[in-house]
């Protein structure tokens, strides 16, 4: 941890004193600028791939227990994650319509106990499956300014699980230097002032389901939730009537800032599909380890999550 703190400092006073002129400094950069880091990325094309899942699946978020080994994908650019666990459905599957032009294959997510294995809570969970980029490019500064775009396909509403909430999240694990305050103490030995930590924190956009029946008289709709706001909040983003493909993305500036975009459809970004800007929590991006994707359900050992499907998840980087 030491070492990685000093890393980063390094990293962070270099962009400082060469390119750091004022809190304004940096345009957004659009998702897709750059370099395509092809290690890192998938299309899913290969008729072989697999996804093993190694149960019972990781829950250390509730009760400390990763249970290795975990469950990773036959290309090995995918594993679960040791924090909340794997979907318990993972598999290719052919594109649904309307996807990229000439994509056969995608990848299909769903999840049924998202919470402790053999458990059931009766509350909203979330398993994650990690894009594996420590594995493939390593850890991206943002001084590179990275980016992230996937594709994402809306099944029709009336195939959602039948609940008001987030149910699908596209988000990236991001590390920070913060201060943190030096521990109380008693008397003679009581300290002040504080010490430079790392701190990890995952920026990314929710869909959220809105449920006609949970709200008669409405009709079904989504929602993009962008997380962040500088004290944590999530903020709301364009309305979805309409399902089928949309293209999400993020990208994070030498500033620290991270910038959110999206769009209906399979096109890449531009300028005009900017959603926000922020420096989420208050922090300023210091590098950018990976990114995955969250399911969410109703953990009650009944009813599984929404069936999601991505394609092309891609990630850039400016040499």
């Amino acid at each position: 941890m030491p070492r990685l703190i000093a890393n980063l400092l390094v990293v962070v006073a270099a962009q400082l004193a060469v390119i750091y002129v004022g809190e304004n400094a940096f345009a957004q950069v659009v998702p897709g600028t750059g370099t395509k880091l092809t290690n890192a990325c998938d299309d899913f094309e290969d008729e072989a791939w697999t996804y093993t899942y190694n149960l019972p699946k990781a829950s250390s978020n509730i009760d400390k227990q990763d249970r290795q080994p975990a469950g990773f994908s036959s290309n090995y650019k995918w594993a679960e994650s040791a924090f909340r666990g794997t979907p318990d459905f993972v598999r290719r599957v052919e594109t649904p319509a309307g996807g990229i032009p000439g994509s056969k294959g995608s990848m299909a997510m769903q999840t049924l106990n998202s919470g402790i294995p053999n458990r059931t809570s009766a509350t909203f969970q979330q398993d994650d499956l990690i894009a594996n980029l420590a594995q493939t490019v390593g850890f991206l500064p943002v001084g590179r300014s990275p980016s992230i775009v996937t594709r994402v396909y809306l099944p029709p509403f009336d195939q959602w699980e039948k609940r008001t909430g987030s149910t699908f999240g596209f988000r990236a694990d991001c590390v920070t230097i913060i201060d943190k305050p030096a521990s109380a103490g008693r008397g003679f030995f009581r300290r002040a002032g504080s010490s430079k930590t790392t701190e990890a924190y995952w920026p990314g956009m929710f869909i959220q389901f809105n449920s006609k029946h949970d709200r008669p008289g409405t009709e079904d709709h989504a929602t993009i939730l962008i997380r962040s706001g500088g004290r944590g909040e999530d903020i709301p983003g364009p309305v979805i009537k309409e399902p089928g493909w949309w293209t999400l993305g993020m990208s994070f500036t030498p500033d620290g800032k991270v910038h959110y975009y999206a769009s209906p459809g399979v096109d890449d970004l531009t300028q005009k599909d900017y959603l926000y800007s922020s420096f989420p929590y208050g922090y300023k991006a210091m590098q950018v380890n990976t990114f995955f994707f969250n399911i969410v359900n109703q953990d009650d050992g009944r009813t599984w999550s929404t069936r999601w499907i991505v394609d092309d998840p891609a990630v850039y980087a400016v040499n």
